[in-house]
């Protein structure tokens, strides 16, 4: 089977070429991204563990679903796919923010991305692709903010960068989807 491959794009996120993934994570080459934020009625984020034999990050706590885009893949379109894959549901998706962000993982590997935050809502339970997902849970806003300060090491580098920039954004769009 072949390497799945990652979107290289410049700052402006324009693409400018494809890269096998684990290549663009060992030269820490600028690639395509995204990160699905699932909330509830209640106002809740649902987190994932990530499973424990990923090759980076493995058992930390992040966002509720992230990946790279496929080439000629829409982000939303990368976001719908990933979700049903790693958490066993799809549901309507809106595009909120993007930023670039640059992180080096202990294994020698780097992301470094222009990720696409998705936003969406979902009241029921998931079912969890135990290969890519250890475990889940609903968290109020708030209540991780709190923890990523207590516990900032059980938590993605990129879920804390969103965290510590975009808290504010994702909790009134967060608000103005349940209202």
């Amino acid at each position: 089977m072949e390497e799945e491959k990652v979107i290289l794009v410049d700052e402006n996120d324009v693409q400018i070429g494809l890269m096998p993934k684990m290549e663009a994570h060992e030269k820490a080459v600028l690639h395509r991204a995204f990160s699905v934020f699932i909330f509830n009625k209640r106002n809740e984020l649902m987190l994932q563990q990530r499973a424990l034999d990923k090759y980076h990050s493995p058992g930390l706590w992040t966002n509720t679903c992230c990946s790279h885009q496929r080439d000629g893949e829409t982000n939303i379109d990368a976001g719908r796919r990933r979700l049903q894959e790693e958490m066993g549901f799809v549901t309507n998706l809106e595009e909120s923010i993007s930023f670039i962000y640059k992180a080096p993982f202990d294994n020698g590997l780097t992301e470094h991305e222009l990720d696409h935050v998705l936003l969406g809502e979902y009241e029921d339970e998931p079912i969890i692709n135990k290969e890519e997902v250890a475990s889940w849970k609903w968290m109020p806003l708030e209540a991780v903010k709190v923890d990523i300060s207590l516990n900032p090491h059980i938590y993605t580098e990129w879920f804390k960068v969103i965290f510590e920039k975009f808290y504010e954004h994702l909790n009134i769009s967060a608000n103005e989807s349940n209202s």
